[in-house]
């Protein structure tokens, strides 16, 4: 198991940035595949998105429609840290964000969207949008 704890969230002004973080620990970070997904209120939670374990220097990502050109994943395995840059908010972004982690050694980008996939969560930080 996986001990996740997200932070950054608040309220932001609708076309606003904001960077949520996610420290994990428990086990060794460089081998999780990580997750973003967010839950609106009477909504299902939803797949946001993915950044795979480091291959050298190489890692995968997949990020949700919805947000693409707008949100960046990004991890830093000496910190242990993933995190979610949203750039140019929306409305319609406002929701409660949670972290996902699960130990893979391999890569699926359709996989990864599930929220199914992950075995270990972190209680979400919530993520308000004024317009």
């Amino acid at each position: 198991q996986v001990q996740l704890v997200e932070s950054g969230g608040g309220l932001v002004q609708a076309g606003g940035s904001l960077r949520l973080s996610c420290a994990a620990s428990g086990r060794t970070f460089s081998s999780l595949v990580m997750g973003w997904f967010r839950q609106a209120p009477g909504k299902e939670r939803e797949f946001v998105a993915a950044i795979s374990r480091s291959y050298g220097a190489t890692m995968f990502a997949v990020r949700a429609e919805s947000v693409k050109g707008r949100f960046t994943i990004s991890r830093d395995n000496a910190k242990n840290t993933v995190y979610l840059q949203l750039n140019s908010v929306k409305p319609e972004d406002m929701a409660v964000y949670y972290c996902a982690a699960r130990g893979d050694t391999s890569w699926n980008d359709n996989r990864v969207r599930a929220s199914t996939y992950y075995d270990s969560w972190g209680q979400g930080t919530q993520v308000t949008v004024s317009s």
